[in-house]
């Protein structure tokens, strides 16, 4: 069985085909600028990497290019499309459906119910999905929520002290993100480890950052809430906030409550706080050149992660391993420093030469730490093909 994992963006496509009989991956690649004249695409197949430049109006031609890419005679490694048994998608919010779903009309009614709280993510979703049904409709579609890992979540972690009828209602809940990225690490540790009992916090760190108290397996808590946008800062999102000051912003600006949202979720977190572009790598070189805009915003970042951190100590009763992932988590040696900082008294000892020296899965703790402390890359794509697989074979 072969599944095409699909990562959209509002004008973006990008794939991963894996080969399920021994979860290799036959090929990668993806399509840029979709809906501009000058589109690039691009397949890399037996690390040998080819582009072509041209129009691609939208999604749905985006994957046609795909999918004669991969079945090229030449350079290709399908004989026939018909072998993609499915396209996988790492689908954000379905609120009243979560898990793994086929993708139906009633799948993605439930998804546009849930646009305004997820605007930057439901929306492109949604229109590929109803593209690719009507163009492609030989391949079914498959939705695999971030929502459905953190299904296990307790009601205590769960609802807000707001009227109930707005969680019955609205489903005005905790509902949690980047499922697939702490399902993996989740899954992984317990390999690497050798155990299945674990109480694991994973640190999924990047343009968009998320924590997760990990007990036997499951989610037991989340940073994010009701939206993506909740939590810890982002690199353009605010996180954590305080929603009477939304109100206040609109009345004495006098913008709209949408345009403050607007800068709520795209011109905020480490980019309105710091000035620079929110990549941590850009605040990183300001701070190194005296910034004092951005050593605000980084010790911001890091106190919210230690904030979470401490939180789920508590909750899981102390943890066996902390696991660093994302694009901060894996690459950023200060970030990860900073963290860990000072929580020696917690049993936590980070060793500082492994840390600056990790690459891949490795750990990164000191010989005498009571916690264990690991890097690990996440893998989405495969989380998202297995779960695929396993709702084809029912």
């Amino acid at each position: 069985m072969k599944i095409l994992v699909a990562n959209l963006g509002s004008t973006s496509f990008k794939y991963r085909l894996y080969d399920m009989s021994d979860e290799r991956q036959l090929a990668r690649g993806g399509t840029e600028r979709i809906g501009s004249t000058e589109s690039r695409s691009y397949v890399e197949i037996g690390g040998v990497r080819r582009e072509l430049v041209s129009h691609v109006p939208d999604h749905a031609v985006a994957v046609r290019r795909c999918l004669d890419q991969l079945t090229d005679r030449e350079n290709g490694c399908l004989q026939d499309a018909a072998e993609v048994a499915a396209i996988g998608f790492k689908a954000v919010h379905g609120g009243r459906f979560s898990g793994v779903q086929r993708v139906t009309p009633e799948v993605l009614a439930a998804m546009d119910e849930m646009s305004p709280v997820a605007p930057a993510h439901n929306p492109p979703y949604i229109t590929a999905m109803r593209l690719l049904r009507e163009k492609l409709p030989e391949i079914p579609l498959v939705a695999a929520f971030e929502t459905g890992f953190h299904q296990t979540i307790p009601d205590r972690h769960r609802y807000y002290a707001v009227p109930r009828e707005w969680a019955d209602a609205y489903h005005v809940q905790r509902w949690g993100f980047h499922g697939a990225s702490h399902r993996y690490i989740a899954q992984r540790t317990a390999e690497l480890l050798g155990r299945d009992d674990l109480r694991i916090i994973s640190c999924h760190l990047g343009g968009s950052s998320s924590l997760c108290a990990i007990r036997n397996g499951q989610s037991v808590a989340t940073s994010m809430g009701m939206s993506p946008q909740t939590g810890l800062p982002q690199n353009n999102r605010a996180g954590d906030f305080d929603p009477y000051a939304v109100a206040m912003i609109v009345e004495r600006t006098g913008k709209s409550l949408p345009e403050v949202l607007e800068i709520l979720g795209s011109k905020s977190g480490l980019a309105g706080l710091s000035g620079t572009s929110g990549d941590v790598r850009d605040v990183e070189e300001a701070i190194a050149a005296g910034n004092a805009d951005a050593r605000r915003a980084m010790d911001v970042y890091v106190g919210a992660v230690r904030d979470y951190l401490g939180a789920y100590l508590v909750e899981l009763g102390g943890a066996d391993v902390i696991v660093f992932t994302g694009g901060i988590g894996e690459n950023g040696v200060t970030v990860r420093a900073e963290i860990c900082q000072g929580l020696e008294q917690l049993g936590i000892e980070l060793n500082p030469q492994a840390n600056a020296a990790a690459k891949g899965e490795t750990p990164i703790h000191a010989g005498t730490s009571r916690t264990q402390l690991w890097v690990v890359p996440t893998n989405e794509e495969i989380v998202v093909a297995r779960q695929a697989k396993e709702l084809l074979q029912g």
